[in-house]
């Protein structure tokens, strides 16, 4: 078997080995590949492992000889997976490798919104503690998160993992997901999602991107937060229509943003989330 890895760099910069992949067949990797490159690279292949190089309808059917595509991410919504049914194409992907890490990142945005360390870090390396008159010196308020609201919007993994740490923290937990869940942990409520965006001082997204829910956060939704609230997605950018975030931000509409996201990646040159008010 033909197994062809078209962006091995994202997953492996080097300090991995692809053996495991070698011992299945002959294996190639690319460290990265363009639109342009995709079809004469996997040509051959019956395998083929992506993560982000998309696999379109026209794509897959340039590619006689492929049987399956593996996914490298938690998300698949690089590959046209109808038309990889229509061609009896398995598509795998990796729902639990970074359940953690992600949960993780949410709180590390948040602890930042919230008491801003990097910025104290650097106006006290300035000398302006050593100018204050007072012991205490702050330059940010100190937001504690005991008692407030965390809004969890889509409910998988990673949202339950968020909602596990949210919890010991102290926070109150509302969780709105598109298919109903009856198995949630004590604390945590579900509730329509108009509700949610109301009620939380964060909101946290966890979706995987589909037709339906691309700009969720948009103008509309954005105005029914607290001008107090956080928003943070670390789920996937297009989520969230980035101008109207940024208008929200720099009208202070919403107090801050913490994006491990963005709906192009880099992100384009002039993407207005770069240098929107209080975005991390």
């Amino acid at each position: 078997m033909t197994i062809v890895v078209l962006d091995g760099y994202t997953l492996n910069p080097g300090d991995l080995s692809w053996a495991g992949l070698a011992a299945l067949g002959h294996c190639t990797v690319y460290d990265r590949t363009s639109a342009d490159e995709m079809v004469s690279r996997a040509l051959e292949a019956g395998i083929v492992i992506t993560n982000k190089a998309p696999l379109d309808r026209d794509t897959m059917h340039a590619l006689p000889n492929l049987q399956y595509i593996g996914v490298t991410a938690t998300g698949y919504n690089m590959v046209d997976t109808a038309s990889a049914r229509d061609r009896h194409i398995v598509v795998t992907h990796v729902p639990a490798y970074s359940t953690d890490s992600v949960a993780q990142m949410v709180f590390s945005h948040l602890l930042n919104l919230a008491h801003h360390a990097t910025e104290h870090a650097q106006s006290v390396q300035q000398g302006d503690w050593q100018r204050c008159d007072d012991f205490a010196y702050w330059n940010y308020p100190l937001i504690e998160l005991a008692g407030r609201t965390m809004g969890i919007v889509g409910f998988g993994r990673i949202g339950r993992a968020t909602a596990k740490l949210a919890l010991a923290f102290g926070m109150k937990v509302l969780m709105h997901n598109p298919s109903a869940r009856t198995d949630l942990p004590q604390g945590v409520h579900p509730v329509p999602l108009d509700h949610l965006l109301r009620e939380s001082d964060v909101v946290s997204l966890h979706c995987p991107l589909t037709e339906h829910n691309a700009g969720l956060i948009n103008k509309t939704t954005l105005s029914h937060m607290k001008r107090s609230a956080f928003l943070i997605n670390t789920s996937r950018g297009p989520l969230i229509n980035e101008q109207d975030l940024a208008d929200a931000l720099n009208a202070d509409m919403i107090a801050g943003a913490g994006l491990d996201v963005l709906s192009t990646e880099p992100p384009n040159k002039g993407n207005p989330l770069i240098k929107a008010k209080n975005c991390y």
